[in-house]
């Protein structure tokens, strides 16, 4: 039976770009077998993991940094 890796791309991409998980996992100061579970970076490493590994945080959680470049809201004008 092959093997299905649940791992997110932009965390793959970061592990390849660090060359492994070991690697990773010794520059986080992490065991690897904890790295090796993740299925995407927790938000508490993300941006070690972006430190470390030059993968922008908006890339490895979308979730919680993807804000656009410019604001919708319009500023209100006061009426006289």
């Amino acid at each position: 039976m092959i093997a299905v890796s649940r791992r997110d791309r932009a965390l793959a991409t970061a592990i390849v770009s660090v060359g492994g998980v070991v690697r990773l996992a010794r520059a986080l100061g992490l065991r690897q077998p904890t790295v090796s579970g993740w299925t995407r970076v927790p938000a508490h490493h993300v941006l070690q993991v972006e430190a470390i590994s030059g993968i922008s945080r908006r890339k490895l959680r979308p979730d919680l940094y993807d804000v656009p470049e410019r604001s919708t809201i319009r500023p209100q004008v006061a009426l006289r």
